[in-house]
């Protein structure tokens, strides 16, 4: 293995590790708050506001997005500068990694979030432009529908959609293949984590803003 592979592995690692940081945990548990058992379950922070509140809820978003963007910007322009390897490269194990470490952490037996926040901060280190479409989609849709998870599923789609049509260059090149892998990977599995919000959508029971009659989805 070369040492720029070696390197990728290693950030890869590295990334996993902080985006398995569950801050929503810490700061419920902190309260003396168990957020398995409040609202959605989720330890994201929809179910943070909900559990401790709306100043909360914007702490543990921005403390997730954080842990997705801070490996990113590391492996795409400080690595990536050291070894002359792809930025895309670095940037795009690093995103991937930080995300799954978000939904699978290694420090809750796998059991985490959705990957909203931690996928937003992480692609808003490598892939700017198709995340502001898809923050501009997320917007719209919660103010006309009211529901995290349609805004949630509505901006992955319009995150890849984003992706292939302006994209982070013009035409496609061997360069952003792994920024292609990732942008397809995160659309994908932020769809998949939303199934019980899909499921309660299709039976009219997904709650919106405002009402606690049904667990709402979670944006972490």
């Amino acid at each position: 293995m070369s040492g720029q592979a070696v390197w990728v592995v290693v950030s890869g690692i590295g990334a996993y590790l902080v985006g398995s940081v569950p801050f929503g945990v810490i700061f419920a548990r902190i309260r003396g708050v168990d957020l398995r058992s409040v609202g959605s379950g989720n330890i994201g922070a929809t179910n943070v506001a909900r559990a401790l509140g709306r100043k909360w809820g914007v702490l543990v978003f921005v403390l997730d997005a954080a842990k997705g963007a801070g490996p990113v910007l590391f492996g795409r322009f400080v690595l990536a500068g050291w070894l002359g390897g792809s930025g895309y490269l670095f940037g795009a194990v690093c995103a991937g990694a930080a995300v799954v470490g978000h939904m699978f952490p290694l420090y809750l037996r796998l059991r985490g979030g959705k990957g909203v926040a931690t996928g937003a901060g992480a692609t808003a280190a490598l892939l700017p432009l198709p995340l502001a479409v898809a923050a501009a989609v997320w917007v719209v849709t919660l103010l006309v529908w009211r529901i995290v998870s349609v805004a949630s599923i509505s901006s992955a789609a319009a995150f890849i959609a984003a992706f292939f049509t302006i994209g982070p260059t013009p035409h496609f090149s061997p360069q952003i293949l792994p920024a292609t892998v990732y942008a397809l990977t995160l659309s994908t599995l932020v769809i998949l984590r939303h199934k019980s919000n899909i499921r309660r959508l299709i039976e009219g029971k997904e709650p919106k803003i405002g009402k606690k009659s049904a667990p709402e989805a979670s944006s972490g």
